[in-house]
C-alpha cells in the first residue's frame, strides 16, 4: 500500500534517512519506533509530500507521489488522515466544530449529514458530551481524541499518527491505544504510528521497526521485536523496563 524505495533524506547536511527500503500493507498498524531526533516524523512527512527524498522513490499503491500533479496529489492525500502530535486544534472552535472543519472546508454535505457524521465520531472518541468546550477546557487526552475525531471525520484508508501519546499520563496514553486498536478492528483503518512510547508500540503494533542511523535495524511483530538480537533494539527495550521475559512475552 505504502512502499519507500532506496529513500535517502538530507537535512542540515546530516542523512537522516539513508536508503530506507519498505512496505506497509492494506490494514495494518506499522510502528516506527526510535529517540527523538531520528527522523521518524520526517518518515511521515515523505508519505503525503510534505517532503520529497533527494533520492528513492515513495509509493502509494503503485504511484510514485514526486510525479504526481497538483490534482493527483490531492487524490492521494484525500485517503490520509493525520494526528499531529499537539492535536493541532484551533483555539476558538468548539470540538464538534474542530472535528467538523473538515467537512465544511472539503466536501459540499449538508449541515444535517455533518452533524450526524461529527455526532457518530465523536461518540466513538468518547467525546459526545463535551463536543460544546473549546480546547482550553478539556485535558490533553481529551484533545487528542478530537484530533483523532477529525482526523477519521472523513473516513480515510491511511491515519499517520505523530507521537499519539506523546505528554499523556498512563492512563490517557492507553485509552489512545485503545482507540487505535479499535479504530483498525471496526474500520479496518491502515495506521502508520511514530513514537518513542515502546508499552504504546507494542500493544496497538502489527509490525515495530526501530529507525537508527537512517535505516531500520529491525521489523518484526511485538514478539519478534523483543526478542531481537539487535544491540540498540535491546538498549531501548532496557530503557523502558521491556524484558524478553514476562507481561509483554505474553501479549
Amino acid at each position: 500500500m505504502i512502499s519507500f524505495e532506496h529513500v535517502t533524506k538530507t537535512l542540515g547536511g546530516r542523512n537522516v534517512l539513508r536508503d530506507l527500503s519498505f512496505t506497509i500493507e492494506k490494514g495494518e498498524t506499522f510502528v516506527i519506533v526510535g529517540p527523538s531526533g531520528v527522523g521518524k516524523s520526517v518518515t511521515l512527512k515523505h508519505m503525503v509530500r510534505l517532503m520529497i527524498p533527494d533520492e528513492g522513490r515513495v509509493l502509494v499503491d503503485g504511484r510514485d507521489t514526486a510525479e504526481a500533479d497538483a490534482r493527483g496529489m490531492e487524490a492521494i492525500r484525500e485517503r490520509f488522515g493525520y494526528l499531529f502530535q499537539g492535536g493541532a486544534l484551533l483555539e476558538w472552535l468548539t470540538v464538534r466544530e474542530n472535528v467538523a472543519l473538515p467537512l465544511r472546508e472539503r466536501t459540499g454535505m449538508s449541515e444535517a449529514e455533518i452533524g450526524e457524521r461529527v455526532g457518530r465520531m465523536l461518540e466513538l472518541v468518547g467525546l459526545d458530551k463535551d463536543g460544546e468546550k473549546h480546547p482550553s477546557e478539556i485535558s490533553g487526552g481529551m484533545r487528542k481524541r478530537a484530533g483523532l475525531a477529525r482526523a477519521m471525520i472523513r473516513e480515510p484508508e491511511i491515519i499517520l499518527y505523530d507521537e499519539p501519546t506523546s505528554g499523556l499520563d498512563p492512563v490517557s496514553s492507553r485509552n489512545i491505544d485503545s482507540l487505535i486498536r479499535d479504530l483498525r478492528a471496526r474500520m479496518k483503518v491502515t495506521g502508520v504510528v511514530v513514537t518513542h512510547d515502546l508499552h504504546s508500540a507494542l500493544s496497538i503494533g502489527t509490525r515495530i521497526a526501530m529507525l537508527h542511523g537512517g535505516r531500520f535495524l529491525e521489523v518484526a511483530d511485538p514478539a519478534g521485536f523483543i526478542r531481537s538480537g539487535e544491540d540498540e533494539v535491546q538498549k531501548f527495550l532496557d530503557s523502558q523496563f521491556i524484558t524478553k521475559k514476562g507481561s509483554w512475552e505474553a501479549r
